[in-house]
């Protein structure tokens, strides 16, 4: 069901347009959290190792995944706001189209490379060749993936966050009985995880694309639809570029953070590929809110109410704020036992500790980066690209050099998980004055830059 996010009141119409949107970050997270889970726990320490050191490569292609949901989902919504149907449906086929292209070029980069990244990031020799083979049956699945991803933002942009939120229930669900019964029955090891994550996300992007079509077909337009434009892609990849690189940045900086992390051996990997796990549960379902307001920003602004643009402001902060609090108090005071569920038993005394420590770090500024993200969400569905970009640079650079520099003194690894607070803390102030400046204190149109 398609839903007009610029009538009625700000608070509820985001909360029940998110809502949906975190349970699908959580199942959508279930299919990195069961990889990893199960290779600890029914392989070993060196494989749940393998996992989380392929993982910060697969963040890449992740990154130019979301870009294109990003991008497609500001650009629709922005038509759909408007009630320009036909430029939406143009808007939505261009989207596909760029998408194949740009999947299949990743696709023969990582093909062909897998091995040269994983060597370039120091990865210990004893999990080298588990890392490559997971890494490879991945980038098998990457056009699942990007459909995937292309689908949920076109339903997010009509307004609809149930319907991807279905499907990932179901499918991320099967994921974690396809991953025990690949590991343990048919004793696959570190593959078995792999290709039942291939199996069951391949499964969701088909059926995401069958119902975004149907969709489609059914909203009115007049004349012959365009299937393709190159003045559309140039709006989609005003949105798409800013976001791929900050996204691939974000992953770059992760696996340089993560070559520092393998010189401190397999044990502190594999507390660090537990932690992150966890970690990203949060700050991907703050993220995914930023992803809701700026949609819930390009239809507004489609519609020409910026009022409800800067209330959708106030009511976000409300909203991630309600979130943030039961993981921030869970974390520090049962980061344990969760961490628990990737080991084969409470004795894995070095790995825990490492996952502990990170945790008990990270996990009280969730309150300052959830802003963050809310400010960028607003920025992004005002196509502010420059703003964000400046925000999300100036927090990766930080975080990455103070990793590199704090890890080489005494503080060993605990050097790089003090890292994350401050690089959170500068550029959570940056967008947040970006938007006071920009969208919060303006009146009528803002220009975007």
């Amino acid at each position: 069901m398609n839903k007009d996010l610029t009538v009625g009141s700000p608070y509820t119409v985001l909360w029940r347009f998110c809502l949906p949107m975190f349970g699908s970050v959580i199942f959508q997270q279930l299919y990195n959290i069961a990889d990893s889970l199960v290779a600890g726990k029914f392989v070993g320490e060196n494989a749940l190792a393998a996992v989380g050191n392929s993982y910060e490569i697969t963040l890449i292609f992740i990154a130019f995944a979301f870009g294109c949901n990003v991008g497609s989902s500001v650009v629709v919504s922005r038509f759909f706001g408007a009630k320009n149907y036909g430029e939406m449906k143009t808007a939505v086929s261009t989207s596909m189209i760029g998408c194949a292209v740009l999947c299949a070029a990743l696709m023969g980069v990582g093909l062909l490379g897998s091995d040269a990244l994983l060597r370039l990031i120091n990865t210990p020799a004893e999990i080298l060749a588990d890392s490559e083979l997971y890494l490879d049956i991945y980038v098998l699945g990457l056009p699942f993936m990007f459909f995937y991803n292309v689908a949920t933002g076109i339903f997010s942009a009509l307004g609809d966050s149930k319907t991807p939120f279905y499907f990932l229930a179901v499918s991320s669900t099967a994921n974690i009985a396809v991953d025990v019964l690949f590991v343990t029955a048919f004793d696959m090891g570190v593959a078995g995880v792999a290709w039942a994550t291939f199996l069951c996300q391949s499964i969701s992007c088909v059926l995401a694309l069958w119902f975004v079509f149907r969709r489609l077909k059914s909203v009115p337009s007049e004349g012959k639809m365009v299937w393709f434009s190159w003045k559309m892609l140039e709006k989609i990849a005003v949105v798409v570029v800013p976001s791929i690189l900050q996204q691939s940045f974000i992953s770059v900086g992760n696996i340089v953070i993560q070559s520092v992390i393998n010189g401190f051996g397999p044990s502190v990997i594999a507390g660090y590929s537990a932690a992150i796990k966890l970690n990203n549960l949060g700050i991907t379902s703050f993220t995914t809110l930023g992803n809701g307001i700026s949609n819930y920003t390009s239809q507004n602004m489609g519609a020409e109410k910026m009022d409800r643009v800067r209330a959708g402001f106030n009511s976000g902060i409300k909203l991630i704020w309600t979130l943030c609090l039961p993981l921030a108090v869970l974390y520090f005071f049962a980061g344990r036992w969760l961490l628990y569920l990737f080991m084969n038993d409470a004795a894995s005394g070095m790995a825990t500790e490492t996952g502990l420590l990170f945790l008990r770090i990270v996990s009280p500024f969730y309150f300052i980066v959830s802003v963050k993200l809310v400010a960028d969400g607003v920025l992004r569905g005002c196509a502010m690209m420059v703003r964000f970009m400046i925000a999300t640079f100036t927090d990766l650079i930080l975080r990455v050099g103070l990793a590199i520099l704090l890890s080489s003194t005494s503080l060993g690894s605990t050097g790089i998980w003090l890292a994350w607070p401050v690089g959170w803390i500068v550029g959570g102030g940056i967008s947040l004055a970006f938007y006071l400046t920009s969208v919060g204190r303006s009146r009528g149109t803002v220009k975007t830059a």
